[in-house]
């Protein structure tokens, strides 16, 4: 099953958007130490790796989907010399978070940050120089649609980055991790937040999305060049990058 028909609430009839938007809606005051407490702290470094990676060129204007709380804007709003940095998120809960951290950091001037739907940007074509996702795209309803819309707003020659969960492909690693994310990440969760089924489909949702050559097949399939991936930590996280034809 792909992550498309992977959905936060069993037995739920509305879409995966309605449903996504109010898992992190619920999940939103927990995010964060859940975040740092499920992977050790190491899901810093992981974005600290993609964001060197990205300041290799220069970007004035980024785009970060699925901005969630804003980590990964906020970090590329001190390690590169983007003077713009847009965040857009289905959650409110979400993004008020951000919104509150940027503050308290002091990055009002650079980052913005606005509640919307991913699949559907409120923006031009071919605004910005880059467009990144950090753990957000298997949360989409329609994969292939989110990666056309951020091709849309992506200039000619633009980069997307795309940091996403992952399964180990070791087969020693492997039960390890599956006993982890399986179990004992769930029950953390329900005892942390408020919502007891999301930290239940976070593994699900892992298994399910398209991974390594999967993924970066999807990428082209959307539209985009040099699609290409590298593994973290055993595999459990990878960094996808492609450009835009220009």
């Amino acid at each position: 099953m792909d992550c498309e028909h992977i959905n936060p609430y069993r037995d739920d009839r509305r879409s995966k958007s309605q449903q996504v938007r109010e898992m992190f809606d619920n999940i939103a005051p927990a995010y964060d130490f859940m975040n740092r407490a499920m992977t050790f702290g190491i899901d810093r470094r992981w974005r600290r790796k993609a964001v060197d990676m990205l300041r290799r060129r220069p970007h004035d204007a980024i785009l970060d989907v699925a901005t969630g709380t804003g980590d990964l804007a906020m970090l590329m709003a001190r390690r590169t010399d983007a003077q713009a940095i847009t965040g857009i998120d289905l959650s409110e809960g979400m993004i008020e978070v951000g919104r509150r951290k940027i503050r308290e950091a002091g990055l009002e001037s650079r980052i913005t940050l606005t509640a919307g739907d991913c699949l559907n940007m409120p923006f031009a074509d071919g605004v910005f120089d880059a467009v990144t996702v950090a753990y957000g795209v298997r949360n989409f309803e329609n994969l292939h649609q989110g990666y056309v819309e951020m091709l849309r707003v992506l200039r000619p020659g633009g980069t997307i980055m795309v940091i996403e969960l992952s399964t180990p492909a070791s087969p020693v690693i492997r039960p390890l991790y599956n006993l982890y994310t399986r179990h004992i990440i769930p029950a953390v969760g329900r005892l942390v937040s408020k919502d007891v089924r999301a930290y239940s489909y976070l593994p699900e949702s892992i298994a399910a999305v398209p991974q390594r050559d999967a993924m970066t097949a999807l990428m082209r399939q959307a539209g985009f060049d040099n699609a290409q991936w590298r593994q973290l930590t055993f595999g459990t996280c990878i960094i996808y990058t492609a450009v835009k034809p220009g």
